[in-house]
């Protein structure tokens, strides 16, 4: 054989080797033993608050169980993603949780134009995901491998309709949606539809999209027809800089949202002109009274030296039902995951007991909290039925 032909003999074979030897590490990764849960959520921008909560919660409740022996006879390894509040990087996060990391379940997101963007890769590679806090319909409507342990958002306008009607004694209502937010437009239209069932007026509703700064126009139009109360189910930051504009010209009803609020930067950045209004969430520390609840409250705050909201209950318990549906399935396999998670029945969370419905979205209580001027307390609880 000619000196160069023996040359690129070796070259081929090494190279076969080397593409054999990477194929076989590819193939242990696809088939690693153990379970590895990916977490997707937004740890930098503008909603970085919530990713910060609910990745506490899934570290305590990881955490809890490796101390316990893990699953499958091997600890469980966290796998997280930044999605930095955007829906494109929320969708590559997934790709890279699932195909990079071996992803059993994915945890995420927390917004549900993000977790949209998640579920529908999760529901394409048939990888379970459960949202912890996302509370638009639509988001288990992606398919079959999509489940969330929140409440949804028609329970959640209701809730606060009724809170507004019954409880503050509200008639004439005006609402201030995020328009491009579908989580936002599903509440509004909640909250519209049972506060008029009760007998309740909305007077007007305008509309502001995520990352404006300045409201003067909507407002005007809004506090033109002289709201007892402006209903803003938007997230934190716009809601913070609404109210100090509404304040600023002359709005003295009550605000009132949902659990896009429950951040702490809401009481840093509203300039307390939220104090003393409301919002709905499905978690309060002085609301735990089951058994779950108060060790999940004393080790979070024992950890990080705060109180837990609602999004870190709900992460702690979305790992939870996680765990339950891996270890009855007996296997790391997605289909089996799939499988037992569609019959979660009765697990006990930091939320309470959770059950799944025939949709895959758990049927919860909501609570009440006011905003004060450093904190959020609990007002009151407001079940189902």
């Amino acid at each position: 054989m000619h000196r160069d032909d023996i040359r690129w003999s070796r070259r081929a074979l090494l190279s076969g080797l080397a593409a054999a030897t990477a194929a076989s590490l590819l193939g242990c990764k696809s088939k690693r033993q153990g379970v590895t849960l990916g977490l997707y959520c937004s740890l930098t921008g503008s909603q970085a608050d919530f990713g910060i909560a609910t990745r506490r919660g899934v570290e305590l409740a990881v955490d809890a169980l490796n101390a316990q022996g893990g699953l499958l006879g091997h600890p469980v390894r966290l796998a997280v993603a930044d999605t930095r509040g955007d829906s494109g990087e929320a969708a590559s996060a997934v790709t890279r949780l699932i195909d990079n990391d071996g992803a059993t379940v994915v945890v995420g997101e927390i917004a549900s134009a993000l977790s949209l963007a998640g579920a529908r890769v999760c529901q394409r590679k048939r990888v379970p995901m459960i949202t912890p806090s996302s509370t638009s319909p639509d988001v288990t409507r992606v398919g079959d491998h999509v489940f969330r342990v929140c409440f949804i958002d028609p329970w959640q306008g209701e809730v606060m309709a009724r809170f507004a009607r019954n409880t503050l004694h509200l008639d004439r209502v005006a609402i201030f949606k995020d328009q491009g937010s579908p989580y936002s437009v599903g509440l509004a239209e909640a909250f519209q539809r049972s506060f008029t069932a009760l007998g309740g007026s909305v007077v007007d509703t305008q509309a502001y999209r995520a990352g404006d700064t300045h409201f003067s126009a909507q407002l005007t139009s809004l506090l033109g027809h002289q709201p007892q109360g402006l209903f803003v189910p938007g997230y934190y930051q716009e809601v913070a800089l609404i109210a100090r504009e509404a304040r600023g010209q002359g709005f003295q009803g009550r605000f009132l949202g949902g659990d896009g609020w429950d951040a702490p930067s809401l009481t840093q950045i509203d300039d307390n002109r939220l104090v003393g209004d409301f919002f709905s969430e499905g978690f309060a520390p002085e609301g735990a009274t089951n058994p779950v609840a108060q060790d999940f409250v004393r080790k979070f705050r024992e950890r990080y030296h705060t109180d837990p909201n609602g999004l870190a209950a709900l992460g702690y318990d979305a790992a939870v039902v996680a765990f339950d549906a891996i270890r009855r399935a007996g296997s790391n396999d997605g289909a089996a995951v799939r499988a037992a998670l569609a019959s979660t029945r009765n697990v006990p969370g930091a939320t309470g007991s959770i059950t799944l419905n025939e949709n895959r979205d758990a049927v919860k209580s909501a609570v009440i909290l006011e905003v004060r001027e450093d904190a959020f307390r609990y007002r009151e609880t407001i079940n189902p039925g």
